[in-house]
């Protein structure tokens, strides 16, 4: 099933493909991106890892439980930089998000998430999102902390960078979330 498109003011999300795999790749397989992500995630990540991810993961639960969007630069429409990914189910999280490390710190995934938070709250029917970081991952909370979303606890977790122990649990309801916007 096809997922929308957004454009933002520099960005244009549309849904992973097999054609996204090579600049996915490229962007996705650096330890400075997989380090705050979940222990499950290999390191060192497979040659093949990213081709597998987006063909047997992705592509087959796209657009119904799963909706998976990359990130591209409006001047570069056919560079996947990054991706955000939600989840239907709860794992407790419902999103997701990398970006390639050369397009750190300038707001970017705060300018992605806004149209897809707006999209699973009107389109997909979601009365809550629950987000979680590595705790010290101070960017992925930093975007939570933009968007309005309300901290919850810190739990024990365990990353591929075995320094972080932590995680970060983030609430942002329908409600929380209309209001941010309405401001």
């Amino acid at each position: 099933m096809d997922i929308p498109e957004f454009r933002t003011e520099r960005l244009l999300l549309k849904g992973v493909t097999a054609a996204d795999i090579p600049a996915y790749t490229q962007h996705f397989v650096d330890y400075e991106v997989i380090r705050h992500l979940a222990a499950t995630v290999p390191w060192p990540y497979p040659a093949d890892g990213v081709q597998d991810f987006v063909l047997n993961d992705i592509l087959p639960a796209q657009g119904n439980d799963r909706w998976v969007w990359g990130l591209f630069l409006q001047t570069a429409p056919l560079e996947l930089i990054g991706a955000v990914d939600l989840w239907r189910e709860g794992k407790p999280e419902h999103r997701g998000f990398w970006l390639g490390q050369q397009f750190w710190g300038q707001g970017y995934m705060t300018e992605a998430v806004a149209p897809i938070t707006d999209y699973a709250f009107a389109a997909l029917g979601f009365e809550e999102l629950i987000f979680e970081n590595a705790a010290a991952n101070l960017r992925s909370r930093r975007v939570k902390e933009k968007m309005g979303a309300e901290f919850m606890q810190t739990r024990t977790a365990s990353y591929v960078d075995p320094s972080f122990g932590e995680s970060e649990l983030w609430r942002l309801s329908k409600q929380a979330w209309q209001a941010f916007r309405a401001d």
